[in-house]
């Protein structure tokens, strides 16, 4: 298959994840194993005075395989002390370049002529050795550069630069890197980088691969730029199908949501649903319904200009606190609380966050036990069937579930139980809770610490939209109905992206095993002498 196949069938796995920077990398594997273009092995050769030794197997019969620093000048940079860096430019200063600089986001700082001896030109390339930008290479301007940094020397009659930087780039030479690397922060220093063996084709070859490399690249950010616009634009009629469904519910609207040229990401989704449901959107009001009967506010506070009404309700709905509805019961928490070695193989369920499941049920595969003599001399904290508990503390705080498995049990300190009037049903308060607006209610009382938590009284304060007991039934059915659909499309996605990662995997393997592609010959081949710079990046995504 020719590489020009490749990217003609860039739509049929354009939805496996990273496709582009994939096709990239294939691009740069395939030029730096000599797979990439055509070559005239009788007339073309590598200069003897570098080696007169064959190449290994992995490449062409007329490429060298060399030794880094036997042909190629290595110069680490130094370190001036940063009270003589500035920020602005002035007579006798260059730019000094840092690590840095290699980011996205670089801070030019300038140094003085003087204070250093380390100097780099427009058209060398550095690279970076320390941190997390190790073997990171970029084309370098005229000023100065840091010890974190080393800078290149080629022969000029050996190596065009544009092929030394594609090189450097390349999943072929970056893991050489990665094994020279004494760690993340020591990174490598002069020698372990002369050690590496680096491919060398003859000069006319490596014309060639770079006209061709930066002719694949070019392709590359044109298919990245038409990605970005069809997200975009997906993402606006996402957007919009969504408004569409909050303002009128239908089943037609909703079929509109799941379109398949613009699928919306399924979190959002679950997100969109659970917003309608709780601002009485997803189903139809029945004036019939008897509205939830709901004990005065007792024991519970408002917070300091805390609103009471988030946004408006139905008729006959009514706010209310999470702590009118419901009795909170925090765990046991005196000397009879059980300690790990009292756990037993059976016995009494002993709930801990790690127990709770994505989709608000209780682990019965990983459950804790503790004895019935344990449990009976616990004085608080015991579920019972259609209790909710919910997370007081910790990365998973407002992480939710309904006893539904077990008839008996006990919560950890890390839980609170949230016991129910008959006026709410327990799904329809699950789903609030993991609704955003009770997400959000969490962040309002959480007290901010590196260990985030709230406390039973916190969770009382929540304010609760509460719709009659029928439409909470209603309500509960539809979510679920839409989750499901919502579990179909998140499928039916992971699928097709499976599908796409598949294909592409097959047809990297199919023309990397194989021959190269047809291309220019060497008489086609744009000519560009050695000291000029052809294929210099244009753009970021040729960046180090």
């Amino acid at each position: 298959m020719k590489l020009e196949t490749f990217f003609e069938k860039f739509d049929r796995f354009a939805d496996a994840p990273d496709a582009v920077a994939k096709m990239r990398e294939l691009v740069l594997d395939l030029a730096v194993k000599g797979k990439l273009t055509d070559r005239d092995l009788k007339k073309e050769s590598v200069d003897s005075k570098y080696s007169d030794e064959p190449s290994s197997d992995v490449l062409p019969a007329n490429w060298r395989l060399l030794n880094f620093g036997k042909f190629c000048d290595i110069q680490g940079g130094n370190q001036p002390p940063k009270s003589q860096f500035r920020d602005e430019p002035k007579p006798g200063y260059v730019r000094m370049f840092q690590i840095r600089d290699l980011g996205e986001r670089p801070v030019p700082v300038y140094i003085s002529k003087e204070s250093t001896n380390r100097f780099c030109r427009e058209g060398e390339i550095l690279i970076g050795r320390y941190g997390a930008s190790v073997g990171k290479v970029f084309w370098a301007q005229d000023g100065a550069y840091n010890v974190a940094l080393a800078k290149f020397i080629f022969p000029e009659d050996a190596l065009l630069p544009p092929f030394a930087f594609w090189v450097l780039k390349s999943d072929f030479f970056q893991a050489e890197i990665a094994g020279a690397s004494r760690s993340a922060q020591a990174g490598f220093n002069k020698g372990d980088l002369a050690a590496i063996d680096f491919p060398l084709p003859p000069l006319a070859e490596q014309k060639r691969i770079v006209a061709k490399v930066d002719e694949l690249m070019a392709l590359c950010d044109r298919l990245e730029a038409q990605q970005q616009e069809r997200e975009t634009r997906h993402t606006a009629l996402a957007r919009a199908s969504l408004a569409r469904f909050a303002d009128a519910p239908t089943p037609a609207n909703l079929h509109f949501i799941f379109h398949p040229s613009y699928a919306i990401p399924p979190a959002d989704l679950r997100k969109s649903i659970l917003t309608l449901a709780v601002q009485g959107k997803l189903v139809p009001q029945d004036p019939n319904d008897e509205p939830a009967e709901v004990p005065a506010l007792s024991r519970v506070t408002k917070s300091k200009g805390e609103r009471e009404a988030p946004f408006e309700l139905p008729a006959n709905w009514k706010w209310v606190q999470l702590g009118q509805i419901s009795e909170l019961i925090n765990g046991d928490r005196s000397k009879n609380y059980p300690n790990k070695a009292e756990y037993v193989p059976e016995g009494v369920a002993w709930i801990n966050t790690g127990h709770i499941e994505p989709d608000g049920t209780l682990s019965t595969e990983w459950m804790h036990f503790i004895s019935r003599k344990k449990f009976d001399s616990l004085r608080s904290g015991k579920v019972r069937p259609g209790d909710l508990v919910y997370c007081l503390r910790g990365a998973t705080l407002g992480k939710t579930a309904i006893i539904t498995q077990y008839e008996e049990g006990a919560v950890a300190s890390s839980l609170v139980i949230i016991r129910l009037i008959p006026a709410v049903e327990p799904r329809y308060a699950y789903r609030f809770l993991t609704s955003p607006l009770g997400r959000a209610q969490i962040f309002q009382f959480d007290n901010g610490s590196a260990q985030p938590n709230l406390s039973a009284n916190n969770v009382k304060k929540y304010w609760v939209p509460l719709p009659p007991l029928a439409e909470q039934r209603r309500i509960v059915a539809k979510v679920e109905q839409l989750m499901a659909l919502v579990d179909a499309l998140e499928t039916q996605l992971a699928a097709s992206r499976a599908t796409a990662a598949n294909l592409l995997s097959a047809l990297v393997a199919e023309l990397t095993s194989g021959v190269a592609s047809a291309s220019p010959s060497a008489n086609g081949a744009p000519q560009t002498s050695p000291g000029q710079r052809p294929g210099k990046p244009a753009n970021k995504s040729h960046k180090g």
